[in-house]
């Protein structure tokens, strides 16, 4: 699967537009975690707990978008972009979405 945040792919040609390729994650916080966030917050600094849920959070958003791709029969996915929105306090919603097509080589 090729996946690109632009809408072209050098060297590829898209010859059919199929549709939107969406995947979601929600994820709530970690009471320990919070500890933590507390501290970092009066000292300063990167909340790592924090920076580690948000990169598998991406990740598996990322890989439930490229399985509904690959349902619709796409071969690439182009203008994938995230989005992220609070669901309820302590828990958010982070979105991976993108226009599912086929491309062929360019001739």
């Amino acid at each position: 699967m090729i996946i690109s945040t632009t809408y072209t792919i050098p060297g590829k040609r898209i010859t059919k537009n199929i549709g939107l390729a969406r995947g979601n994650t929600i994820r709530a916080r970690h009471a320990g975690h919070d500890i933590m966030a507390g501290l970092k917050n009066i000292v300063g600094g990167e909340i790592r707990e924090y920076t580690k849920l948000m990169g598998e959070s991406r990740e598996q958003a990322m890989d439930r978008m490229i399985d509904d791709a690959e349902r619709m029969g796409a071969n690439a996915i182009v203008g994938i972009a995230f989005s992220t929105s609070m669901i309820m306090g302590g828990a958010a919603e982070l979105l991976a979405y993108g226009t599912a097509v086929i491309v062929e080589d360019e001739k």
